[in-house]
């Protein structure tokens, strides 16, 4: 999936630094019109799957930067158990991740909304 954002840098920045995501790609690209851009993929350490970070091109684009899934919740980090999930949220927030509120109990296990860097909403979800 892609996910729009401002600038590529600021984007590499808060997924890997403060998320702990692995840069997986971040190569020179062109643009259907041959412009310059750059195909930037993130994604979880030991994940199968990532996360293209495309740079808004346009003003189409940069309005849809952080309303991708209209303020509600679109993408979902999920962990393996209590204690990864604790150390998870503890190292997102000493990062400066900004989270909606405390984890709460849901009947599916534990979640704590946050924001990315563009501005959507993640569940960071655990077991109960």
């Amino acid at each position: 999936m892609s996910l729009i954002v401002r600038d590529y840098d600021e984007a590499i920045d808060f997924f890997v630094r403060a998320v702990g995501f692995e840069l997986v790609e971040d190569s020179p690209a062109t643009t259907n019109d041959g412009r310059p851009k750059r195909w930037v993929v993130v994604r979880p350490p030991n994940a199968e799957s990532g996360i293209l970070l495309a740079r808004a091109d346009g003003a189409e684009q940069r309005a849809a930067v952080g309303e991708q899934f209209a303020g509600r919740v679109g993408l979902f980090l999920d962990v393996d158990d209590a204690d990864t999930f604790d150390a998870t949220y503890a190292r997102m927030r000493a990062a400066g991740v900004e989270f909606v509120s405390p984890p709460r109990a849901e009947p599916y296990g534990r979640v704590a909304v946050w924001w990315d860097v563009a501005g959507n909403r993640w569940d960071l979800r655990g077991p109960s």
